[in-house]
C-alpha cells in the first residue's frame, strides 16, 4: 500500500527530504495530496519507485531523477523532467513550457498539450534514448536544439481545437533525433533547413512501440490513433551552424 503524504502545509524541500527518509525505510510507493505549485518534487532521487501526485507540482519536477515513476493527475508547471536521466513521468493532464530539457533518459507521457520550448537540448548515448509523447498540441521551438531522443506529437487531446498541431520554428537548430508528427504540418513552420519526411518501416515500428507504451498509461485505443498518418522531422546536419560564425 502507498504511503500518503498531505503536503499542503509543506516546503517543497521537506517534502523531499521526507520522500528520501521513507526511501531509505524501503518505502516503495507514495501518494502526496494538497500539491499545489512544490516545486523540485523527485529531484535527483536515484530510486525504483512510484509517486502517485494529486494537484498541481511547480517547475522541475523530476529533475535530475534516476528511476521513480511519477504520475499527476492534473497539470504540471514547467521544466517537468529537466535533465532526467531515467525514470517515466506520466501527465495526465496539460504540461508547460520546457518540458524534458535537455533530458537524457526515460520517458515522459503527457495526456493533452504543453507550452513552448518541448524537448530542447534532448539528447541521446549510447542504450539510452529519452522519449516524449505529447497526447495535444504543442507551442513554438518544440525540439530546439534537439541532439537526440524521439518526440512524438498527436494534437488528439487537446484544450484548443482552433490552433494548430504545433507552433512556429519547429526543430530550429536541431542536430540529432526524430520527430514524429500525426498528420501534416506547414513547412513554414519548421526551422531553417528542415522538411518533413514520409516514414520507413523501422519508423512505423518505433512508433508503434512507444505509443502502445503511451496508451497503456492513458487506456487508450492505439488503433484510433494509428488511423492517421505520421510524417518525421530529422536534421538535414549535424552541424546546422557550423560555417555560421567560422568561416
Amino acid at each position: 500500500m502507498a504511503l500518503e503524504l498531505d503536503v499542503a502545509t509543506l516546503h517543497y524541500s521537506q517534502v523531499n527530504r521526507k520522500l528520501r527518509e521513507e526511501i531509505e525505510k524501503g518505502t516503495k510507493e507514495f501518494k502526496l495530496i494538497g500539491v499545489n505549485g512544490h516545486r523540485y518534487l523527485s529531484a535527483g532521487i536515484s530510486a525504483d519507485i512510484k509517486i502517485d501526485i494529486y494537484g498541481t507540482p511547480g517547475l522541475d519536477l523530476g529533475a535530475f531523477m534516476r528511476g521513480p515513476e511519477i504520475h499527476v493527475y492534473g497539470n504540471t508547471q514547467d521544466g517537468a523532467g529537466n535533465t532526467m536521466d531515467d525514470g517515466k513521468i506520466i501527465i495526465h493532464g496539460m504540461a508547460g513550457d520546457v518540458i524534458g530539457y535537455a533530458m537524457r533518459g526515460g520517458k515522459i507521457h503527457v495526456y493533452s498539450d504543453v507550452g513552448y520550448r518541448v524537448g530542447i537540448h534532448m539528447k541521446a548515448y549510447m542504450d539510452k534514448i529519452p522519449v516524449i509523447v505529447i497526447g495535444g498540441k504543442a507551442g513554438d521551438f518544440l525540439g530546439e536544439y534537439m541532439a537526440g531522443g524521439i518526440i512524438i506529437l498527436l494534437g488528439m487531446f487537446s484544450q484548443y481545437p482552433e490552433r494548430p498541431i504545433a507552433g512556429l520554428f519547429l526543430g530550429t537548430g536541431m542536430h540529432g533525433g526524430v520527430i514524429y508528427i500525426r498528420g501534416k504540418i506547414k513547412e513554414s513552420q519548421l526551422g531553417a533547413g528542415l522538411k518533413p519526411y514520409a516514414l520507413d518501416s523501422e519508423d512505423e515500428k518505433t512508433i508503434e512501440k512507444h505509443l502502445k507504451d503511451y496508451c497503456k498509461d492513458f487506456n487508450l485505443d492505439i488503433s484510433e490513433i494509428l488511423k492517421e498518418d505520421f510524417i518525421k522531422v530529422i536534421p538535414y546536419t549535424h552541424r546546422p551552424y557550423g560555417k555560421l560564425y567560422a568561416y
